[in-house]
Formats: structure tokens, C-alpha cells, sequence
């Protein structure tokens, strides 16, 4: 399927690894121009790299730290000189190193920073977007949150809080923006292999036998730490994500906005 993004121009927010990276690299293939946001500079250049390589017309990476509102209106203030407006902001960083723990186990540091980036993140890119989504023929907002929203563990307090935000934030940003043209949706995904995760099979004792890279393994994993099983036997992949962000990004998306999209492998009916 064409889904008319040809041209079109997108910013991914945390689009140099795991879940944002499989939608920038989706978006790519589908002849969007990408504008990638990410802390990290090795990182950011290897996958602008990756962009262009796939054909990407106008691929670039904007080193910008999420939780600085100076730096997200430098990122955006050059994507605005750049292209001058915006069809589409995915917002896809997410807390992969803070929020994970027991509840008494988080301190209120934590707790902050793991706001910062699960939520605060996409507030100041959608506050330093908005003027430019407002100048494009059509405009789009997809914000990645989590299905843990949905079925809680008592590991992942904090992470799951921040990740409900967003979700309330993007259900209340559809309503506000409905008047703009400008569809917002949230997308919430099962347990994936992202590097977040590859992070937490690589710290495991060696006597669990987990290989870091197994789909199988992860999801094995999931269901024993979490409690959260799916009825597929792995878990998802990061690629397997990005068609369904581009989807979303895109002008095909005519008539869906406020929506939750699950993409959790079953997880829903377990």
C-alpha cells in the first residue's frame, strides 16, 4: 500500500535505537523525509547513515537532550528552516534506564526523571512542533506509550505511571487539536526485544540461560519477571512496529484520531 508519504516531512523523537529507529527506517522506505532527535551522537549518525542509505531524500539528525526545552526548540526551530512545516512528529523516546523497580525500591530523583523523558519529552516536541504542523496541508501526531498501562506489575511503577501519562496526554491532545485537522494517536506495544529490554536479558545471571537476542527468551523472560504473557510464543520484534507508526504518520490515516493502538502479540486476552 502506498500510504502517501512520499515527501512528506516527519521528526522522530528517539529515532536512533529500538522502536523509533524501526519507524524512522519505515518512514525512509516509504520516501518521507526524516528528521531524527536523539541524545547520542554515535548513534544519531549511524542512523542517519542507515536513512540515507535506504534512499531517504532529506535525512537528518538533530542531537538534542529531550528533558531541555532549550535544545528541543533549537531542533525544532531547525527543522523549521529546513523545511519550513511539518507533516508528522512521532514521539518515541521513552525511559529505558530510570522507572523500573519496586514501588518502595524509587526515589523521588527517580520518579522525576522517569516523567522527564516518559512524559515531559513529548510535551515540549509537541509544544515546539505544533506551529509548524499547523503550516502543513495535513499533520499527524503518534506517541508511543506502553500496553503495561493496561495490565500493571509492580516492577515497573514508575515506567507504567509515566507511560499512562502520555496516554491521557495524547487522548487529550486529539480532542484539542481535532479543529486543526491534526489526528493524534497513541500506539501501545507489548513486550518487545527493544535495547531497553536487550539491557535487562544481558544484566540476568548467567544459570537463567537467556540469550539477549531471542524473541523466545525475552518473551520468556516477560512472563516470568512481569507476569505479562502474550499468546504468541516470542516477543515482538522492533521492526515488525515501524508499519504500524508510518500508518499512523500518514495522509491514509484519514478518519482515526484519539485512538490506542495495541500491538502486543495477544497480550490483550491473556
Amino acid at each position: 500500500m502506498d500510504l502517501g508519504l512520499r515527501d512528506a516531512t516527519v521528526v522522530v523523537n528517539g529515532g536512533s535505537k529500538g522502536m523509533g529507529r524501526a519507524a524512522a527506517e519505515c518512514l525512509a522506505r516509504e520516501g518521507a523525509r526524516v528528521a531524527v532527535l536523539a541524545r547520542g551522537r554515535e548513534a544519531l549518525d549511524e542512523t542517519i547513515a542507515m536513512l540515507t542509505a535506504l534512499g531517504c531524500p532529506d535525512a537528518v539528525g538533530l542531537p538534542a537532550d529531550l528533558t531541555r526545552a532549550a535544545e528541543v526548540d533549537a531542533a525544532f526551530a531547525a527543522v523549521g528552516e529546513r523545511w519550513g512545516a511539518l507533516n508528522a512528529l512521532v514521539n518515541a523516546a521513552g525511559p529505558t534506564d530510570v522507572g523500573i523497580g519496586s514501588f518502595e525500591a524509587i526515589d523521588d530523583a527517580e520518579w522525576a526523571a522517569t516523567l522527564e523523558v516518559g512524559l515531559m519529552s513529548a510535551v515540549r516536541c509537541v509544544r515546539a512542533a505544533l506551529p509548524l504542523l499547523r503550516t502543513a496541508s495535513w499533520a499527524r501526531i503518534v506517541n508511543v506509550s506502553a500496553h503495561s498501562t493496561k495490565r500493571q506489575s509492580p516492577e515497573i511503577v514508575a515506567y507504567t505511571a509515566a507511560k499512562a501519562a502520555l496516554t491521557s496526554f495524547s487522548k487529550n491532545l486529539s480532542l484539542s487539536l481535532a479543529g486543526d485537522g491534526i489526528l493524534v494517536n497513541t500506539i501501545s506495544p507489548g513486550s518487545f526485544l527493544s535495547e531497553g529490554m536487550r539491557d535487562y536479558l544481558r544484566a540476568l545471571p548467567a544459570d537463567r540461560g537467556v540469550d539477549p537476542d531471542s524473541l523466545e527468551d525475552a518473551m520468556r523472560v516477560i512472563r516470568e519477571d512481569f507476569g505479562h504473557p502474550a499468546h504468541l510464543s516470542r516477543a515482538g520484534d522492533p521492526a515488525e512496529i515501524g508499519p504500524v507508526i508510518a500508518f499512523c504518520c500518514s495522509p491514509v490515516n484519514s478518519y482515526m484520531t484519539g485512538a490506542n493502538v495495541n500491538v502486543d502479540g495477544g497480550s490483550d486476552f491473556c
